[in-house]
Formats: C-alpha cells, sequence, structure tokens
C-alpha cells in the first residue's frame, strides 16, 4: 500500500565551474559544500574547456562513498557558441564546428545541451545554430535539452525565449546552476523522477525533466564577479612566474599531480580505444573493470 503521495523528485545541477576555469573553488571544495550545504542528488563540475576537476570531483565521490552521484561535463566553446557535453569520457577541442561537438559527444556517450542560449553577455548559441542540428539527419546530430532556467545574467537574458524554443521543437528543458562561487551551486536546478545520475540521463532521453532557478539581485552578483576578478588575479600571477621567471609554478586545476597523470593516461587509453573502433561504452567498461573496488 502507498500513502497516496508522489515520490520525490531527484535533484540535478550538472553546469559548476571551478578554479580549473573560471570558478573559485576547488573540486573538493564543491563536493564538500555539495554533500553539507544542498540537498541536490546529481552534479557535475562543467568547466570551460577542461575536465580535469570534474574527474577529479567524480574519483573523489567515489572514494568516499558519497551521497552524491558526480559525472563529468564540460562546457566547451564551438564555433556557433558555448556547448555543454554531460557524461564525457574524454576534454572535447575547442573551437571546432559546432556539428563536430555535438556528434563527438554523442559518441562518448553523452548528452549535448545547450546552455544558456540566447545569452548576449558569453558566447549563447542563437537560434539559427540550434535549429541548424535539430533539423540535420546525421543520427548522431540532435539536442538532448535546452538549458532554460540558469539564474546569471546570461541564463536569465534568454530563459523565457528557450522555454518557448523548446516547447515549439519537443525539446526537454533543464535548469543548472552556472554556479561560479559555492553558495551558488544549486540555485539553478534540474528536477527528475529517480535520484542517480542514470536516472538523470533516462529522464533527459524521456523527456521527463522540469527545472528551476532563483533571481540573483545585483548585490549578489557583485559578490560573484569580484570573487571571480580575484581568482582571475591569482591566475595571471602564477602565469607570469611560469612564463617569465621560469619557477616552474604550475597552472592550479585543483588536482593533485599524481591524479593529473592518472587522467591523462585513462584518457589516452579512451582516445586510443576509440581510434581502434571502440565504442564509447565499451571503453567506458573496461576502465570500470579496472578501477578498484571501494
Amino acid at each position: 500500500m502507498t500513502d497516496g503521495t508522489k515520490p520525490k523528485l531527484g535533484q540535478a545541477d550538472v553546469h559548476i565551474h571551478s578554479i580549473a576555469s573560471d570558478g573559485t573553488a576547488s573540486a573538493l571544495r564543491i563536493l564538500d559544500y555539495v554533500e553539507r550545504h544542498t540537498d541536490l542528488d546529481v552534479i557535475a563540475i562543467a568547466d570551460h574547456e577542461r575536465i580535469e576537476a570534474a574527474v577529479e570531483c567524480q574519483r573523489l565521490a567515489r572514494e568516499r562513498g558519497s551521497r552524491i552521484d558526480v559525472v563529468v561535463a564540460e562546457e566547451v566553446t564551438t564555433r556557433s557558441g558555448h556547448l555543454l557535453g554531460v557524461f564525457l569520457q574524454a576534454r572535447l577541442k575547442r573551437n571546432k564546428p559546432l556539428e563536430h561537438t555535438v556528434a563527438e559527444i554523442h559518441e562518448q556517450g553523452g548528452l549535448a545541451i545547450v546552455p544558456h542560449p540566447f545569452s548576449a553577455f558569453t558566447k549563447g548559441m542563437r537560434k539559427h545554430a540550434i535549429m541548424r542540428i535539430h533539423n540535420s539527419s546525421d543520427p548522431l546530430l540532435y539536442w538532448d535539452a535546452l538549458e532554460a532556467y540558469n539564474p546569471s545574467t546570461a541564463g536569465r537574458f534568454g530563459g523565457a525565449a528557450t522555454v518557448r524554443l523548446a516547447k515549439e521543437l519537443g525539446l526537454p528543458v533543464v535548469g543548472n546552476s552556472d554556479g561560479h562561487t559555492l553558495e551558488t551551486i544549486g540555485d539553478g536546478r534540474t528536477y527528475f523522477p529517480g535520484h542517480t545520475a542514470e536516472d538523470y540521463r533516462r529522464a533527459v532521453l524521456a523527456g521527463t525533466t522540469s527545472g528551476s532557478c532563483m533571481t540573483w539581485g545585483v548585490a549578489r552578483e557583485v559578490l560573484i564577479y569580484s570573487r571571480q576578478v580575484r581568482k582571475q588575479a591569482r591566475d595571471v600571477a602564477r602565469w607570469g612566474r611560469r612564463n617569465f621567471l621560469r619557477d616552474g609554478t604550475p597552472r592550479d586545476l585543483g588536482v593533485p599531480p599524481e591524479h593529473l597523470e592518472t587522467q591523462r593516461h585513462r584518457e589516452a587509453e579512451y582516445l586510443q580505444a576509440k581510434r581502434h573502433g571502440l565504442n564509447s561504452a565499451a571503453a567506458a567498461e573496461q576502465r570500470e573493470a579496472e578501477e578498484p573496488s571501494a
């Protein structure tokens, strides 16, 4: 028997930035914050042009037996604007034609999601590019969802238009925070039946997601941007030491060197297997089998 109440929906935020790009917290601090201060079930770090922090966050979550499911994502720049790849196996290359990158995401077994469409403040994708993929007959060229709920300036600018376009095209909508500071994580989120990362994937593919986001005030946005500026100043200082003083200062990705080396080795193995004809699912299964059990 049941009490007649609806099951609680899972909640996901798969568009979070870390210090590996223009965010302000490491993978470890992000996972700690989500575990302690949010009711999210699924997250992904989606740094610009990078996946190192995303892979590290997933490793940490698995190692500690976290209640949070962590997936690997990337916000990559294409020639038509920003694109969100979720459930990735390897880093995507920037500034490629949109068709190339959408196909690559699907070849990796991932989801291709348009983040903050129509944004005038960042490289938001325009309608003609979205329609070009939507109308393609290539089996690898299609959208999995549009990000209609995003509390940032970039996301709010085109939110209403994105909802209308998703309805017109019959596409699912999702919500994400686009969070660059810890306290903004979860300010935008996706609701889906279930609680796991695979439940999230199935819901996107089935079109059973919904989303929401809060509205940031001017004061909150100023605080976010001031923290980003301070972080970027530290990055510039490290860049100067590395390139002019030649003191060996590495870029701070928030990932221990030994784990970076492991990441690069596994990615190279994946890409080699892909070149030799293994599909992304088979390569992923092979890597999973090689990982020691918790």
